[in-house]
C-alpha cells in the first residue's frame, strides 16, 4: 500500500515517472509513413452504469492477463481539517473485511487465484488494483464491489491499522531526512492548500483518528458515484459491461460527493528558503519548486509548454541543467528538473542538484540560478524544441507496451477530470508546442516569489537534552 504524491499524473508525466502518457491516436510526425503507423492503438470503451460508475475498457490481447483497478475520486486534499491522513488510513482498512469477508479474506483470496494486487493514496485519488488472469474476473469484481458499500469497521480493527499506518510514516518520512525536506517545502508551498498537507498525514493527527472518521469518509466518497472502473486486457468490452452490470451494479449510491470544495492558494508574493541539517545525509542536495499550473487550471497551451520546457531544461542528461552543473561545470553529481502537470490543483515544476565532492550547495544554486537566467533572457531554440516534443511523444508510444500502465494512466486522468478524447489528443498538443509557447511560460512562471527553495545538509547528531 502506498502514498505518493506522484502515483498517477496520467496524461501528463513521461515514462520517467511513475505513470506515462496514454494510449493515442494518430498525431503530427516527420514522415506520412510515421504518421500512419502510430494511428493505431487500442480502442477504448467507456460507459457508465446506472448507479453513477463509469467504466473504461482496454482491449490487450497480447497476453492472457487483465488488470482490474478501481479508481475513487478522493485523495488527501480532499480531507476534511484536522483529519490528515484518513484518505490513506482508509485504504489500509479497506482490506479488513465486510458482511461477507473476514479480515485479511480479500488478499487471500487473490492469492488463492493467483493474482497480485495492491493500493496507493494520493492527493486527488485512492485507487485499488488486481492483475489476474481473464477467467476469474468476475470473482475480481465481485469482491470489490462488495468492499465499495459492506465494509465493516471495529475499534478491534481500526487501532491496529492506526499503528500500521504511524510506523509507515516512521519509515517512509520520519527515517528519511530527503523525505522529511520535502514535506516541509510543500507546506512552505502551499500557503492555503491542502496540497500542503502530507499524504500519510501529521502525525499527531493521525494519531486521533477514528472509527467514526474513517466510517464518515468511506460513507461520503466511497460511492460508485464517485468511482471509476477501469479493465485492461486480454477482454472484450461486452462481457465486461455485462460482468459490471452483474457485480458493481447492485452496488446502491448512497451519497453525492459532489464538486471538490477545496482551499484555493493565493498569489504567490515571496520566495521562502528552507534549510535542514541531519546527521544521516550523506549526499547534500538543493531543491526549488515553483507553484505552476496544471493541466486542468492551465490556459490553453500552458500546461504542454511546460511540460516541454521541463523536458528542455532537465530531462535528462542532454538537458540544459545536466550539461551545464555535471559536463560542463563539473560542480554537480547530479542535476535535472521536472513538472508534475497531472494534478487536480495548482502543482509545481521543480528544480535539483547535488554537489560533487569539494563542492558546495551554494556553488550548484549559483549554477542553477545561471541556468535559469540564460533561458529566460535568450529562451529556447527551435532545435531543443523538436527534440524535447519528439522524446516526450516517443515516450507515450513506448508506455503502450504496458497493460497495467495504460490502465493507470486512463483512471489517473479521468479521475482528475480529463477525457478519453483529451488523454488521446495529448501528443497533438505536445507536437504543436512552439518555441515561443515555451518562453512565455518560462517567463511567466520561472520567478522567485513563486518558488520555495530547500537546501539539505549533513548535521551533527542530535544528543539528548537533560530537563
Amino acid at each position: 500500500m502506498l502514498s505518493t504524491k506522484v502515483a498517477v499524473s496520467a496524461l501528463f508525466l513521461t515514462t520517467a515517472a511513475f505513470l506515462a502518457p496514454q494510449t493515442f491516436s494518430a498525431f503530427a510526425s516527420e514522415t506520412a509513413k510515421e504518421q500512419e503507423t502510430l494511428k493505431f492503438g487500442p480502442k477504448v470503451t467507456s460507459f457508465e452504469l446506472d448507479n453513477g460508475l463509469q467504466v473504461v475498457v482496454i482491449p490487450d490481447r497480447r497476453a492472457p492477463v487483465v488488470t482490474h483497478m478501481v479508481w475513487y475520486k478522493v485523495g488527501s486534499a480532499d480531507e476534511p481539517p484536522g483529519k490528515s491522513g484518513i484518505a490513506h488510513y482508509l485504504e489500509h482498512l479497506m482490506f479488513k473485511g465486510t458482511k461477507t469477508t473476514k479480515n485479511g479474506e480479500f488478499s487471500a483470496k487473490v492469492a488463492e487465484i493467483g493474482g497480485q494486487e495492491n493500493a496507493f493514496t494520493s492527493t486527488d485519488y485512492t485507487g485499488y488494483f488486481q492483475r489476474i488472469t481473464p477467467e476469474v474476473l468476475e470473482e475480481m469484481m465481485r469482491l470489490e464491489a462488495d468492499r465499495m458499500e459492506n465494509l465493516v469497521l471495529t475499534n478491534e480493527i481500526i487501532l491496529p491499522e492506526r499503528d500500521v499506518v504511524q510506523e509507515e510514516r516512521n519509515a517512509r518520512t520520519e527515517n528519511n531526512p530527503g523525505s522529511l525536506l520535502r514535506e516541509a517545502m510543500s507546506a512552505a508551498l502551499y500557503q492555503n492548500h491542502h496540497y500542503g498537507i502530507p499524504i500519510i498525514g501529521w502525525e499527531h493527527e493521525v494519531n486521533a483518528l477514528d472509527k467514526d472518521d474513517a466510517i464518515a469518509f468511506y460513507d461520503k466518497f466511497y460511492t460508485p458515484n464517485n468511482a471509476i472502473l477501469v479493465v485492461a486486457g486480454d477482454v472484450e468490452p461486452d462481457r465486461v459491461k455485462e460482468l459490471a452490470i452483474k457485480t458493481y451494479g447492485k452496488v446502491k449510491r448512497r451519497a453525492e460527493p459532489g464538486e471538490r470544495m477545496r482551499p484555493s492558494e493565493p498569489p504567490p508574493r515571496a520566495a521562502r528558503r528552507l534549510s535542514m541539517s541531519d546527521h544521516r545525509v550523506r549526499t547534500p542536495s538543493f531543491q526549488r519548486q515553483y507553484l505552476v499550473p496544471s493541466y486542468r487550471l492551465a490556459e490553453k497551451g500552458e500546461a504542454e509548454a511546460l511540460e516541454v520546457l521541463s523536458e528542455i531544461f532537465g530531462g535528462s542528461t542532454t538537458s540544459r541543467m545536466y550539461r551545464e552543473l555535471v559536463v560542463k561545470q563539473k560542480l554537480a553529481s547530479s542535476a535535472g528538473g521536472w513538472y508534475q502537470g497531472g494534478s487536480y490543483d495548482m502543482t509545481e515544476f521543480g528544480v535539483y542538484g547535488s554537489p560533487r565532492n569539494g563542492k558546495t550547495l551554494d556553488d550548484v544554486e549559483a549554477a542553477a540560478d545561471a541556468v535559469i537566467a540564460e533561458l529566460l533572457k535568450n529562451g529556447v531554440t527551435e532545435k531543443e524544441v523538436k527534440r524535447a516534443t519528439k522524446k516526450l511523444i516517443n515516450s507515450a508510444i513506448f508506455s503502450q507496451d504496458s497493460q497495467a500502465t495504460l490502465a493507470r494512466i486512463y483512471g489517473g486522468s479521468l479521475a482528475i477530470g480529463s477525457t478519453i478524447e483529451q488523454i488521446e489528443s495529448w501528443p497533438q498538443r505536445i507536437g504543436a508546442v512552439t518555441v515561443d509557447d515555451v518562453n512565455k511560460a518560462a517567463r511567466k512562471f520561472l520567478k522567485l516569489k513563486r518558488s520555495v527553495t530547500g537546501h539539505l545538509l549533513p548535521g551533527p547528531r542530535e544528543t539528548a537534552k537533560e530537563g
